[in-house]
């Protein structure tokens, strides 16, 4: 079609610079003198049948190039790209949830394809709410500690609304872990309780957090978490042990000066206890193994 109309301009060219002979000149001439009205309106009758003639080629032309194409492809099929959820975070973030762990995604993709990778990882749930970080960061305080326990997503946010809702949660006295790996994660890092950053992450965010994950697996994190807890419940039980042994030699200690005038320990009785105490009954509870108890149970 391009072809075609550099041809009809290169014609008109061709006949406009062909030379003239006498008696074309005379005949010109004497037409012009006699009759230039007719000279004119056959010039532009013999232009505009030209360039009708040649539209319509160029059409014709057209209409059949592109029933051509339209015939001679084939569909071959049709390729999808998809960058897959990691083996096991599936089972990790259920896992959270029944250890009463909330688990929230906040992305800067859009709410859309977050909302679908929430829920193959099974973070958004039924009656979960996902909103976007423009929207989050124009909410009054009040509005926002409404919507707070049943937001899991934030799609399309600022490393300035990660921090205000972190922020935010420690305020209305939550316990915040957040994970991060840039540069810009850093201040949420340092503002959670529990700031876990990636091994392959910046200096900048392991420095700000508290732990890192080696692997960059979310499922580390719910071991860190099991064996937090198993530390704590470790110490509790010592405590326990230590207050039970302790509180019944001084019950003995002084209920004997009382009832018979004489303290039934000396001094070497209770340096004996003590010793055995703190060696041999000590060691299991410190020492105690993972277990799923400790998944199963409420913070």
């Amino acid at each position: 079609a391009f072809r075609d109309m550099q041809e009809v301009p290169a014609e008109l060219d061709a006949l406009a610079e062909k030379p003239k002979s006498k008696s074309d000149t005379k005949s010109e001439a004497s037409s012009s003198s006699e009759k230039p009205p007719k000279a004119e309106s056959k010039e532009s009758t013999s232009s505009t049948d030209k360039k009708g003639k040649g539209k319509a080629a160029r059409d014709a032309q057209g209409q059949k190039r592109g029933v051509t194409g339209i015939k001679d492809l084939v569909l071959v099929g049709l390729v999808g790209i998809k960058d897959p959820v990691r083996q096991g975070v599936p089972e990790a973030v259920k896992e959270c949830q029944q250890a009463g762990i909330m688990v929230r995604m906040l992305t800067g993709d859009n709410v859309l394809t977050a909302q679908s990778i929430a829920r193959e990882c099974g973070i958004l749930t039924e009656g979960g709410v996902a909103l976007e970080g423009p929207k989050f960061r124009e909410m009054s305080e009040a509005e926002m500690d409404e919507v707070l326990p049943k937001l899991q997503v934030l799609a399309r946010m600022t490393p300035s609304d990660k921090y205000l809702l972190v922020h935010r949660l420690r305020e209305l006295g939550e316990v915040v872990a957040v994970t991060g790996d840039g540069v810009n994660d850093a201040p949420q890092l340092k503002e959670a309780d529990v700031g876990f950053a990636m091994g392959s992450g910046t200096e900048v965010a392991k420095d700000a957090s508290d732990i890192v994950l080696m692997d960059d697996n979310f499922a580390s994190l719910v071991k860190a978490v099991m064996w937090g807890r198993n530390v704590y419940n470790s110490i509790r039980k010592f405590i326990q042990f230590q207050l039970t042994v302790n509180i019944v030699a001084v019950i003995v200690a002084f209920a004997g000066p009382v009832s018979e005038g004489l303290s039934p320990l000396t001094p070497v009785p209770p340096l004996w206890v003590n010793l055995h105490v703190g060696t041999s009954p000590s060691p299991p509870p410190a020492t105690r193994a993972l277990h799923q108890a400790l998944a199963n149970r409420m913070p």
